[in-house]
């Protein structure tokens, strides 16, 4: 590579980072970007997949076991003729070949029940990497809310600037002709610090939410990400009822499901220590044959390979009866932690379902404060700008004073960012409020 496609590449790279540090970026870019990208959803993947050959492992255990033996012997010194069992001390060589299979007949159900619960486990697995994906879906979207937040207290932070400024342009201006004194000039001049240092801050603060975001995504080659806003969505009193919503959480929330699941595995798991109570039936073929060196005929020739593996071929079949009498009550005792486990399942899946209940009962109430603080601070947002709007002329006719201008401006700019506030946090509440109602709102499914 010479220098000139040396200076080409770095500056192609150069772009490449540019350009997707300034891509604008919807919500769903978002998710659909980190669902893909997070390692911690891969680990979870991983686990799926193992759940997944399990359950295919404890399918293919149904099969028989078949095995194939062979070995080649060179003995010296003192050794038994494999023929006369003599004793020899001669050198001489032996090989055999052997092929068996078995198979379970009966063995209490136990591998039924070890199939159902690999399959079970397999699906709380599913379900569990369904539940991170939701879960980082609603990281993102409180992230994405974030930057969106602050991005608004820069603009409202901005326009105070922008008062300020014209403020202390206008005290400047009525100090030279001798309408307003100098201590007029200094609060002017103390407001419009005051509101640089809340630009420089919002600023900051903007960027970190940005970086927040780009971290969860584990987005690469980027250090700051423009997104687009997301346009309030028109607020419908709906009469949310803590019941109806849980009702529909019961059925959809993966958490629940995959705690469902492994509760219902350790039953099952149960049954298979219940089957080493039973006795168990097994079934057992097999062929085998072998060379001798020293198997020799009537003129002391070592009979042929061939003949010796016809000759000394033996088969078996059998059937092997297992009756459990007395192991030191290790299966009993087995079956009782067993019990203990799943009862201690069934305690989990109670308290994660007493959690979900509670969470949503904290949104519906949430949902309903917020709709009203939304109404209020509405209604806040329009009186403030107009005692601000009063304020600001009656300081320029010199009927205020710069205190109570400043006051007037303060109480402005806190009704806009609680505004801001309060519809964000609505926005959010609304969307986990759906998630929880089992509504597409991330796109996201069991393929993903």
């Amino acid at each position: 590579m010479n220098f000139i496609e040396g200076k080409l590449l770095l500056l192609f790279l150069f772009i490449s980072v540019v350009v997707t540090g300034q891509e604008n970026w919807t919500l769903e870019n978002c998710i659909s970007y980190a669902l893909e990208h997070n390692l911690t959803l891969l680990d979870y993947q991983y686990q799926e997949d193992s759940g997944k050959e399990n359950y295919n492992q404890a399918i293919r255990d149904m099969l028989p076991s078949v095995n194939g033996f062979a070995d080649y012997n060179i003995r010296y010194g003192r050794s038994t003729d494999p023929n006369t069992n003599d004793i020899i001390d001669t050198e001489f060589f032996s090989n055999g070949y052997s092929l068996s299979a078995s198979i379970d007949l009966f063995r209490g159900f136990q591998k039924v029940h070890t199939i159902k619960a690999r399959k079970l486990l397999y699906k709380a697995a599913q379900e569990t990497s369904q539940q991170q994906r939701f879960l980082l879906a609603l990281r993102i979207m409180t992230a994405y809310h974030d930057i969106q937040f602050y991005e608004g207290l820069l603009a409202i932070s901005k326009e105070q600037l922008t008062i300020s400024e014209d403020n202390f342009k206008l005290a400047s201006k009525q100090i030279e002709i001798g309408l307003k004194a100098k201590a007029d000039l200094y609060e002017a001049e103390s407001v419009l610090y005051t509101d640089q240092l809340n630009v420089t801050q919002n600023e900051n603060l903007l960027q970190a939410a940005k970086l927040s975001l780009i971290q969860e995504m584990n987005l690469k080659n980027a250090h700051t990400l423009q997104i687009n806003p997301i346009v309030p969505k028109t607020l419908v009193d709906n009469k949310l009822s803590t019941d109806s919503i849980y009702g529909l959480a019961k059925d959809f929330v993966p958490l629940l499901k995959a705690q469902k699941y492994r509760t219902e595995a350790v039953k099952k798991q149960l049954s298979v220590v219940r089957g080493g109570l039973y006795p168990s039936l097994s079934f057992a073929t097999g062929y085998g044959t072998g060379f001798y060196e020293t198997t020799r005929d009537t003129l002391g020739v070592t009979i042929p390979f061939k003949n010796q593996i016809e000759d000394n071929a033996s088969r078996f079949v059998g059937f092997s009866l297992n009756v459990p009498i007395f192991n030191a009550w290790s299966t009993r005792s087995a079956i009782k932690q067993q019990k203990i486990a799943l009862k201690r399942e069934e305690n989990n899946l109670e308290i994660q379902e007493q959690e979900i209940f509670k969470a949503i009962q904290q949104l519906v109430q949430e949902n309903k404060a917020l709709n009203v603080e939304l109404i209020q601070s509405e209604k806040q947002i329009l009186a403030q700008e107009q005692a601000f709007g009063v304020a600001q002329k009656k300081y320029e006719k010199g009927l205020f004073t710069i205190m109570e201008l400043n006051l007037a401006k303060s109480m402005y700019a806190t009704s806009q960012n609680k505004n801001l506030q309060v519809k964000l946090l609505l926005q959010i509440n609304q969307n986990t409020l759906s998630f929880y109602q089992g509504l597409p709102i991330f796109n996201i499914n069991s393929t993903n």
